[in-house]
C-alpha cells in the first residue's frame, strides 16, 4: 500500500532531480516504482519524509509488523554503493539493510527512532557529540574490505575532483582565492589516498545529519556515499557542522582542539585529519563559486583553508 500522493511536488527530490538530464522521466516513473516495491516487499507505506535531495524516502511497516524505511534513489554513482556498504557493515555503526534492489537503486532499511540528528542533540556538549560520531566511524571502518568489492576507489574519485578544481580555478580565477592554497588542496586530493596507511570502507558523507538516534544502538549512521580508501577522509564534516568551529569568534583554537579530540578518539593522526580538511574545503570552495555563483561564500571557505593548513603544518 502506497500513500495517496506518493510524490508530492514540494519534495526536495522533485526540485533537485527535475533539473537533471533524464530527471523528469525518472520522476514520472517514481510513483509506479514505489508501488511495485511496496507490493513486492509487503509494505504499508507512510507519507514520504521531507528531506533528501536525491532520493525518495518514506516510513514503512513490514508484513510482520516491524518498522522500516523505503529509500528509492535517483540513479547516480554516489548512490550505487550504499547497499553493498550497509551489508558489509552489518549493523556495526549503521542501519541494517533488509532488502536491496540494485537495478532500481532501492533499499529497505532499519528505521531509526526517535531519529533525532546528532547535530540537533543540543542537550549534549559538542565534544561529546564528536566522540559519539568518532565511535560510529570506528565501527564502520572495522569491516574488512572484500577483494571483489564494487565500491568506488577513493583515489579515482578525488583525482577527478582535483582535475575539476584545477579547471575551475584556471577558468574562474576567483578573487580571494590564494593560488598557492588551491594548488595545495589539489595536490592533497591526489596524494592523500595514495599515502594512506590502510584502506577501509568510508561512509563518505559523515555529517551530523546522517547520524540518527536509534533503538538498537543509541546512534546509527545513514545515507552513506561509500568509497574504499583512507579513513581520515571521513571525520571533517562532523567537526565542521557540530557547533561549527568557524562560527566561533576566535575559530582557530576551537578547530585545533576539536580536530585533536576527534583524532585522539579515532586513534589517528590529527595532522592528517586536518590535511584532508584542507583538501575537501578547497574543492568545496571552488564548487561554491562554480555551481552556486557565490564568490563571497567561496572566499570565506578559503579563509578557513588557510587556518586549517596552518594547523596541519602545511
Amino acid at each position: 500500500m502506497a500513500p495517496a500522493e506518493p510524490v508530492p511536488p514540494g519534495l526536495p527530490v522533485v526540485r533537485t532531480v527535475s533539473r537533471l538530464p533524464g530527471g523528469e522521466a525518472w520522476l514520472d516513473r517514481l510513483p509506479g516504482l514505489v508501488g511495485e516495491l511496496g507490493e513486492r516487499w509487503g509494505l504499508v507505506l507512510g507519507e514520504p519524509y521531507a528531506g533528501g535531495s536525491c532520493s525518495w524516502v518514506a516510513p514503512a511497516r513490514r508484513a510482520d509488523g516491524s518498522r522500516a524505511v523505503l529509500k528509492v534513489g535517483w540513479p547516480h554513482p554516489e548512490a550505487a554503493g550504499e547497499g553493498e556498504a550497509l551489508r558489509l557493515w552489518d549493523g556495526r555503526g549503521a542501519v541494517r539493510v533488509y532488502e536491496h534492489d540494485t537495478e532500481r537503486y532501492a533499499l529497505l532499511l532499519e528505521r531509526c527512532a526517535p531519529g533525532t540528528g546528532l547535530g540537533d542533540a543540543d542537550g549534549l556538549p559538542a565534544e561529546e557529540r564528536l566522540v559519539i560520531g568518532a565511535g560510529l566511524l570506528r565501527g564502520l571502518w572495522s569491516a574488512p574490505v572484500p577483494p571483489d568489492t564494487g565500491l568506488e576507489r577513493m583515489a579515482d574519485v578525488t583525482a577527478g575532483w582535483a582535475g575539476t578544481a584545477e579547471e575551475r580555478m584556471d577558468r574562474l580565477r576567483p578573487p580571494g582565492f590564494d593560488p598557492v592554497l588551491v594548488a595545495l588542496g589539489v595536490r592533497l586530493l591526489r596524494e592523500l589516498p595514495a599515502t594512506a596507511g590502510r584502506e577501509v570502507v568510508v561512509h563518505g558523507d559523515a555529517n551530523p545529519g546522517n547520524v540518527l538516534a536509534a533503538e538498537r544502538e543509541p546512534w546509527l549512521a545513514i545515507d552513506a556515499k561509500p568509497m574504499v580508501g583512507d579513513p581520515l577522509y571521513d571525520p571533517w564534516p562532523l567537526i565542521e557542522q557540530i557547533d561549527a568551529p568557524f562560527g566561533h569568534p576566535v575559530p582557530r583554537p576551537v578547530a585545533a582542539a576539536r580536530t585533536a579530540l576527534v583524532a585522539d578518539a579515532l586513534g589517528e593522526d590529527a595532522a592528517r585529519l586536518r590535511a584532508w580538511a584542507v583538501a575537501r574545503r578547497v574543492e568545496s570552495a571552488l564548487w561554491t563559486v562554480a555551481e552556486q555563483g557565490d564568490l563571497e561564500g567561496g572566499a570565506a571557505v578559503m579563509d578557513q583553508v588557510r587556518t586549517l593548513a596552518d594547523l596541519a603544518g602545511l
